[in-house]
């Protein structure tokens, strides 16, 4: 707090025209005003000692703050203050001098004279322009009227304030004293400094002064509105509380402790675990001691209500019947033998050990071969309720393990949500599209998993929402997934593959014919009579309408023949329609898919490579091409690291075979060779395609043509050698489906044919090489001069 001064003549102080000058930061000394000073640094110590010894007088100038309200330049303001140095107390042990100023006049810093060991600057006083008059008169009143408002509602400034005000008569010495108590910036109290005009400046502080006041009048009505809501809060529960004192005398019924009642009533009846009756009670508790109304009570009131609704001890008693399991799994699913058969061996050991410890399976395979279905039938053959969950772009780790009932709207994780929605704690529960599950700043999602997936530890696993431990062992856990080895490998460690293969052609027709058509007709309003499918009408969609691994667009393709039949039936119009091949072309139109193999001829250059992908088996062309250059290599197609590398290796096993090959590399030295493999737009990758680039490159550089009716797939050493590849199952359905007779594959190959339907088989020649050589033997259409 500012004190006024007590110096009734300041006459008998003269002041030099040269100062020795105090730099301070954010901080203005006014005329007529004590204020205590803190100087650590020694140059200014030395000048206070150096002054002490002569008139005492120095000059106090503010530093200029930078545009961010620092105070990095060393700009001083221009006008300042002369102040007398009344004491200065300073310790043996201290660094720093405490002083007590006090201000004389205004003075104007006109040139530095001196910067070292400190400032010394000639000055010049400031006269101040005094005024009369009931202007004066009324803006003295309204300025000293407002600052006593503000003391009475500031709780930073004392009530002596009052009294020291009243004691000062002079405008100017009003206006100063006014102007170092009140909270201003250092630019304001600047400008009522350099303000020589009284009148003036009484004006300027007159508008800082109402600011100041309208600010703390806002601050005051927003703290007695926080204490007035708070009194409310307070006096509502206690008339609350003698409400429902009255109604209990009454004998009337109270709403709120009615539900109270119920819910304690449901905590009993439910048998919670200790851990989760604890905490159930100790919310209840909470409950009891809030009103209705605060949105505390709803949080707690959600969360009794997840601990009861959650199944602790329900569960479905249930035996294991592998027969009629057997049934059941035929019933739901055609083909699928080997998958069936694992399914069978898992539920035959739960059956003898009880337990559900133990493998957790993962269904693999491209998409609609029947992988969640298969899920539902296990759960029916188990007599176990079904649960799905759909992992897919799940990125936060709460979508697991729950959000913590900290944040608004807080939820417990998929699991706990769909237990919930199962009612027993031992249902099958299938977790969709692991495969698909995201990594981000909120965490990652597969670690969370491993705790509710872990045999050994998910009897007690630990929902961030319930913060009670659940038992999982119960739940019998099943994946799904696309793409295998996009699962984390610790989640994968402890899951059991089972992969699902592609359909054959036989096998989607007998599923159309078996399943799909008789739901699609009972899901469109259809009966038997009002249509039927041949099963050359189902093949001519399986093979000119789809191109899939699995049979979901096979159902799309049936689902718009039988909507299209329902609104000839809708029109009134007698329907009892056989889809045959004319048929299906009716009604789907004639945009069918053109087969792979359509105009294709023998062709130098140009190679049928097999490929596989989790969407199934296709084929792909690898063409090669010379034209004039500079002897570089060009490979388009959007390949990956791992084909591009196959296509390096064929060019070296080529130039390096050059002779055996009757290949003569210097007529084509001044020439680009070109590698494309089209379908530009689907990127492609693997090692499978090396005996096909290899080939496609000989032909170009022999001109040799390849024949049209052979494919082939296999990995190339450097040495020329066709090394051993998988999926090869996919491949050899999909180059039977293209219409190809003749396939080349690795000899190492030869034991996987077993996988492979005796449908496709018959219709194919398969031809088993060791080497490059056997390939261009049997691909080229005439032998090699050389070989």
């Amino acid at each position: 707090m500012a004190k006024t001064s007590n110096i009734k003549n300041k006459k008998l102080f003269s002041i030099n025209e040269e100062l020795p000058i105090i730099p301070l930061m954010n901080m203005v000394v006014f005329p007529n005003v004590i204020m205590p000073l803190i100087v650590n640094d020694a140059s200014l110590i030395k000048l206070i000692n150096d002054s002490l010894s002569s008139n005492k007088i120095v000059g106090i100038f503010a530093n200029q703050p930078d545009d961010d309200g620092g105070y990095k330049n060393k700009e001083i303001y221009s006008v300042g203050t002369a102040v007398i140095i009344l004491k200065m107390f300073r310790s043996d042990n201290d660094s720093s001098a405490r002083l007590l100023v006090q201000g004389l006049s205004r003075i104007e810093l006109k040139k530095v004279l001196q910067e070292d060991p400190y400032i010394v600057a000639k000055i010049k006083e400031l006269p101040e322009k005094k005024s009369k008059g009931l202007k004066l008169t009324a803006l003295l009143r309204t300025v000293t009227d407002t600052f006593i408002e503000i003391i009475d509602l500031s709780h930073n400034l004392p009530d002596e304030l009052k009294i020291a005000l009243s004691t000062i008569k002079s405008p100017s010495k009003i206006s100063d004293f006014i102007a170092s108590n009140l909270n201003m910036n250092i630019k304001k109290r600047q400008s009522i400094l350099e303000e020589v005009n009284v009148e003036n400046r009484l004006i300027l502080l007159s508008t800082y002064l109402n600011k100041e006041l309208k600010l703390l009048k806002l601050t005051s009505k927003i703290q007695e509105d926080v204490e007035e809501e708070l009194e409310k809060d307070q006096r509502d529960y206690y008339l609350r509380e003698q409400l429902r004192a009255i109604k209990r005398e009454l004998g009337e019924t109270d709403d709120e402790a009615q539900e109270l009642e119920e819910l304690q009533k449901k905590l009993i009846k439910k048998k919670l675990p200790k851990i989760a009756m604890t905490a159930a009670k100790r919310e209840l508790k909470r409950l009891n001691r809030m009103p209705s109304a605060s949105s505390e009570y709803t949080v707690a009131r959600t969360y009794l209500d997840w601990l009861i609704d959650l199944p602790w001890n329900e569960e479905i008693k249930t035996k294991i019947d592998i027969v009629k399991a057997r049934k059941i799994l035929d019933e739901d699913h055609y083909g699928l033998k080997d998958i069936k058969e694992r399914v069978l061996e898992y539920m035959a050991v739960k059956q003898l050990t009880d337990d559900t410890k133990g493998s957790i399976l993962c269904l693999t395979g491209p998409p609609g071969t029947g992988k969640t279905s298969i899920g539902k039938s296990i759960a029916r053959a188990m007599g176990r309720k079904f649960v799905r969950a759909s992992l897919g772009g799940v990125r936060d780790e709460a979508e697991i393990r729950g959000h913590r009932r900290t944040y608004i709207g807080s939820m417990p994780g998929i699991i706990i949500k769909h237990l919930r929605q199962a009612g027993v704690r031992n249902p099958v529960m299938m977790l969709d599209e692991i495969d698909k599950l995201g990594i981000s700043n909120q965490g990652d999602p597969a670690s969370a998993l491993l705790e509710a997936l872990d045999p050994e530890q998910n009897n007690s696993f630990i929902d961030h929402y319930l913060d009670v431990p659940f038992d999982l062992s119960k739940v019998v856990f099943i994946m799904t997934a696309n793409y295998p080895e996009y699962i984390p490998a610790p989640l994968l460690d402890r899951m059991e593959m089972i992969e699902f293969p592609s359909y054959i052609i036989q096998e989607k027709v007998a599923i159309a014919k078996n399943y799909i058509v008789k739901r699609q007709i009972k899901q469109n309003g259809l009966t038997k009579k009002d249509i039927s499918f041949t099963n050359k009408g189902i093949e001519f969609i399986v093979q000119n309408y789809t191109r899939e691994a699995g049979v979901r667009r096979l159902e799309q393709r049936i689902e718009k023949i039988c909507r299209k039949v329902a609104m000839i039936k809708a029109k009134g119009e007698k329907t009892s329609i056989k889809v045959g091949v004319d048929k299906v072309k009716e009604f789907l139109g004639n945009k069918y898919i053109i087969p792979e193999m359509a105009n294709r001829k023998n062709e130098v250059g140009i190679c049928t490579g097999l490929a596989w992908s989790p969407s199934g088996g296709s084929i792909l062309f690898i063409e090669a091409n010379l034209m004039k250059g500079s002897d570089r290599v060009k490979i388009t197609g959007q390949l990956g690291e791992v084909m591009r590398e196959s296509a390096e290796l064929a060019i070296s096993y080529m130039k390096a075979n050059a002779d055996k090959l009757g290949i003569d590399l210097k007529k084509y030295e001044k020439h680009d060779l070109h590698i494309h493999v089209p379908d530009g737009a689907t990127p492609k990758d693997g090692p499978s395609a090396g005996l096909a680039i290899t080939t496609a490159i000989i032909s170009l550089f022999t001109k040799i043509p390849i024949r049209k009716d052979f494919a082939m797939t296999g990995e190339i050493s450097l040495h020329g050698k066709a090394m051993e590849i998988g999926g090869l199952r996919e491949k050899i359905i999909a180059a039977e489906k293209a219409g190809i007779k003749n396939i080349i594959i690795p000899k190492d190959n030869i034991r996987d044919l077993s996988d492979i339907p005796k449908e496709v088989i018959k219709n194919l020649t398969i031809h088993g090489v060791e080497h490059i050589t056997e390939v261009l033997k049997l691909a080229l259409t005439k032998r090699i001069k050389n070989e």
